[in-house]
């Protein structure tokens, strides 16, 4: 087997830009003519993507694909965690469900996929000059360290040399730098070869008295002082900026509803980016307020979120916008809840087997819930009033199969009807369906007329072509901010 270069990104703690930092050096590397890949052995996220040979794989090794130039695979991402519950995640590996699991049970069961780990690893390093991984949360949490397979354990099963990242503008940078290097145990320690400080805002001099000092307590060399880059790349789940932004400050407001256990919600980036749309997360009803339109997304939980809106007034306010004409939009899970009924025969979203739920009633469709998963990679016509004839791009992640008694949304490439259309009200299982841009416009249109607004002169980019050229301007940015020779060099180690 040929030795193929590599260079882990670990963090102090969740949120310190792991994920972008990697994004940034696999387009580097992809810049600088060499063929890399992205890796992350276990990813817990409810953004998730299905590959084109119809397998679920998290959504952060797919942008980090995007970025390095190269269609993402299922091998970049063998184990991903979906949350179902405050205790207990579906489990995926290598792009199928094997189950759900308490997370005291993952834990004891997640040493047996070492093996499958390390051939996806194998397997792309044979056909890559350099794979960029990723860690998980920090390294340093020692009541996790004995059966880590994501951070250090990881690191050392690869033999990868690692760059630690802290996050200044959460404060106490050096002591999350400090505390967590000296954490490790020694051949831990030994592995760190860089010290990068993240999201700086300001003048670096004023911070550079500093990085002697730490350096010399943790005896590790600080590689780069990275800017706060405002980029618009897809965020991960929780801790993503957008899901906090709770005003729209463009002419056109599209409120889409935070649910508790929301997924994909990266769906709405391509509406973020447009010029007249303002995308705001709502979750009760004193912000709802009357927006252009109201979006429900995705969720792991269907029934559970369902109730949530319920019982929250949320349910009631909607209803009362749709009949008042707003346009109303539901994708997967939301789009179930715009339904007639939600039935779970089999108890496969965790509750009481047999359980019938009343949905919103805004469309004729009734779903049944069922064991087997849906994924699949689609194209597709809209077919529903102002959208049709937008192309659309985008692929499916359910469980439960949707009978629809109204008109369809849109028609698959193979002539099968999808989604369902009832007035101003409109539901499709397609994750993505804003990324060619062409529904979006036709969203921004209705919503343009409605307000009489002009729309004219703000079209928006297709997705894929503005996030090429927001991966350009972050490698920019951290490529002057990075040692690279140094990287370089460790990588050759």
């Amino acid at each position: 087997m040929k030795k193929t270069r590599c260079i882990m990104v670990q963090g102090t703690m969740s949120g310190a830009g792991k994920s972008l930092l990697c994004a940034a050096l696999c387009r580097i590397f992809h810049q600088d003519g060499l063929r890399c890949a992205p890796f992350k052995s276990q990813n817990m996220a409810l953004n998730s993507y299905v590959t084109r040979d119809g397998l679920e794989m998290g959504r952060a090794q797919v942008v980090q694909a995007m970025a390095a130039g190269v269609e993402p695979d299922v091998r970049m991402n063998p184990i991903l965690l979906k949350p179902c519950s405050d205790v207990g995640s579906q489990v995926i590996v290598n792009g199928e469900v094997r189950g759900q699991m308490p997370a005291r049970d993952y834990f004891r069961y997640k040493k047996q996929l070492v093996p499958e780990i390390l051939a996806a690893y194998h397997s792309l390093a044979e056909e890559n000059d350099v794979i960029v991984i990723e860690g998980a949360g920090s390294p340093a949490e020692i009541n996790l360290k004995a059966d880590d397979i994501v951070n250090m354990g990881l690191a050392r099963l690869v033999d990868a040399p690692v760059l630690l990242a802290g996050d200044i503008d959460r404060g106490g940078v050096f002591a999350q730098l400090y505390g967590t290097v000296a954490l490790l145990e020694p051949e831990e320690r030994a592995r760190v070869k860089g010290l990068i400080i993240n999201k700086f805002r300001g003048d670096v001099e004023i911070l550079r008295p500093g990085l002697a000092p730490l350096e010399e307590k943790t005896g590790v060399p600080v590689i780069g002082v990275v800017p706060y880059v405002r980029t618009e790349i897809d965020d991960e789940d929780s801790l993503a900026p957008s899901l906090g932004r709770t005003e729209a400050h463009k002419p056109l407001d599209a409120a889409v509803i935070r649910l508790p256990r929301i997924s994909n919600f990266t769906d709405f980036s391509p509406l973020e980016q447009h010029p007249l749309l303002g995308v705001r997360y709502v979750s009760g009803t004193q912000t709802l307020g009357r927006p252009d339109v109201v979006i429900l997304p995705g969720t792991k939980s269907t029934l559970d979120d369902l109730v949530w809106l319920r019982e929250n007034g949320l349910e009631a306010v909607i209803l009362k916008l749709a009949a008042a004409g707003v346009p109303v939009m539901g994708i997967c899970g939301g789009y179930q809840m715009l339904g007639r009924t939600l039935s779970d025969p089999e108890g496969t979203e965790g509750g009481v087997p047999g359980a019938v739920v009343r949905g919103l009633g805004l469309l004729p469709v009734d779903t049944v819930f069922c064991a087997q998963k849906t994924r699949t990679r689609v194209e597709a016509r809209a077919l529903a009033g102002p959208f049709a004839g937008a192309r659309l791009e985008g692929y499916e992640i359910h469980m439960g199969k949707t009978r629809v008694d109204g008109e369809p949304f849109c028609r698959l490439e193979d002539g099968r009807a999808e989604g369902c259309a009832a007035g101003n009200v409109y539901g499709t299982y397609l994750h993505g369906l804003f990324d060619t841009g062409e529904a979006t416009a036709r969203l921004a249109d209705l919503l343009c007329k409605t307000k009489g607004i002009d729309p004219a002169g703000a079209a928006p980019l297709s997705h894929r072509a503005f996030q090429e050229r927001e991966f350009d301007r972050l490698a920019e940015a951290v490529r002057a901010a990075l040692d690279m020779d140094a990287i370089y060099r460790m990588m050759e180690g």
